[in-house]
C-alpha cells in the first residue's frame, strides 16, 4: 500500500513502536497541513490509504471525489464528523474507525484545573523573570490561588472522560455535581454522585464547570453567553472537548464582563490556531494547543490500532490493493 499519514505536527509518528507495523509499505508522513481543496487533492492523489490524526483534516465530498486511487481511510480515535461517510461509501472508500481511551484527556483536564486554580503558569513565568511570588503585574489578577478541596466541580457530560474526572475530584475532596442527559444523570446517581436538576444550576452554583460532550447538531453552541455570564466571579470554565460547543464569541464576551473569572481551554474552532486570537494573551485564560490526546501512550494505542486495521483491510481485500 501507498499510505499517507497526515498532520503529524511534531514529527513523532515515525518514532512510535507501532510504526514498525508498516515496514513493508510505502509510507509518507506529512508534518505540515495543506490548506484548501486544491492543495489537498494534489497532495493525496497518489495514495491508496490515509491515516488521519483525529479530526485535523476534514475529508468532504468534493475532496474525496478528487482521489480516484484512495481505497481506505483509517481514523485514529472515534469518528467525529470529519469524514463525509456517504461520499466515501459512494466512492467505494472504506472507512475504518479507531479506538478511544479517556485517560489522557481526563488527565489533561485535571492538570488544567489544578494549574489554573493555583496560578502555576503565571507564577512560573514571573519566576523566570526573577519576580518572586507574583501572579500578575496588574492588581486585579495578582491574587492568591485556591485549593480544590471543598469546592464544587460541575461536570456537563458523564461519559468516560467525565467519569474519570469525577473520581479525580473526589480524591481531592471536591463536591461533584453532574449535569447532562437523563441517562447520564441516572448513571451518575448510581455511581454515588450528586446531580443538578437544571443547566442553570450547573453554571450558577459550580466553582468550576468542565464540559465533556460530543459535538453534534444538538450540542453545537449549547453553551450560551447567558450561561457563562451566570457563573461566579471567581469561577473557572474548562473546555477540553470541542470549541464549537460554545456559541461563537460567547466566551470572549463573558470574560470581558468578568463572569466567569477564569477559563482553561484546549480546543479552538480553527486549528492550528492563528494568532492573534481573542482568547490568547489574557491573564485569566490558560490555553493549550489541543493536546488532550497528544501523549505517548495514546499515540501508541491509536496509531497501533489504525495501522493494524490497514493491514487487516489489505489481507481481506487483496485484489483491491495493487501497490
Amino acid at each position: 500500500m501507498k499510505i499517507a499519514i497526515l498532520d503529524d505536527y511534531q514529527d513523532v509518528v515515525r518514532n512510535l513502536d507501532c510504526f514498525k507495523l508498516l515496514k513493508e509499505h510505502d509510507v509518507k508522513v506529512f508534518n505540515n497541513r495543506a490548506v484548501g481543496l486544491g492543495q489537498l487533492a494534489i497532495r493525496l492523489a497518489s495514495f491508496d490509504a490515509l491515516v488521519l490524526i483525529r479530526e485535523r483534516t476534514r475529508l468532504n465530498r468534493n475532496l474525496l471525489c478528487k482521489l480516484p486511487n484512495l481505497k481506505v481511510i483509517a481514523q485514529t480515535g472515534r469518528l467525529a464528523g470529519n469524514i463525509d461517510l456517504d461520499a466515501a461509501h459512494e466512492q467505494g472508500i472504506a472507512v475504518l474507525e479507531g479506538t478511544g481511551d479517556p485517560t489522557a484527556p481526563a488527565e489533561l483536564t485535571w492538570a488544567l484545573i489544578m494549574a489554573s486554580s493555583r496560578k502555576i503558569p503565571q507564577y512560573h513565568q514571573f519566576l523566570k523573570e526573577g519576580i518572586w511570588q507574583t501572579a500578575s503585574l496588574h492588581p486585579q489578577y495578582n491574587q492568591l490561588g485556591r485549593v480544590l478541596r471543598g469546592r464544587r466541580l460541575g461536570i456537563w457530560g458523564y461519559g468516560k472522560v467525565g467519569q474519570l474526572l469525577a473520581t479525580y475530584a473526589k480524591a481531592f475532596g471536591m463536591q461533584v455535581f453532574i449535569w447532562g442527559s437523563p441517562s447520564s444523570r441516572a448513571r451518575a446517581l448510581d455511581d454515588g454522585n450528586s446531580v443538578y436538576e437544571t443547566k442553570q444550576q450547573l453554571f450558577n452554583e459550580s466553582d468550576i464547570v468542565s464540559v465533556h460532550l460530543r459535538l453534534t447538531d444538538q450540542t453545537r453552541a449549547c453553551i450560551t453567553l447567558s450561561d457563562l455570564l451566570s457563573m461566579q466571579i471567581n469561577s473557572l470554565f474548562v473546555n477540553t472537548s470541542r470549541a464549537e460547543l460554545v456559541a461563537p464569541g460567547a466566551l470572549e464576551l463573558a470574560l470581558d464582563q468578568g463572569r466567569p473569572g477564569f477559563a482553561a481551554i484546549d480546543v479552538f474552532e480553527s486549528e492550528p490556531l492563528i494568532v492573534p486570537h481573542p482568547l490568547i494573551g489574557r491573564e485569566n485564560v490558560l490555553a493549550t494547543p489541543h493536546i488532550g490526546f497528544v501523549e505517548k501512550d495514546s499515540y501508541e494505542r491509536y496509531f497501533g490500532a489504525a495501522f493494524q486495521s490497514l493491514l487487516d483491510f489489505q489481507q481481506n481485500h487483496p485484489n483491491e490493493k495493487e501497490c
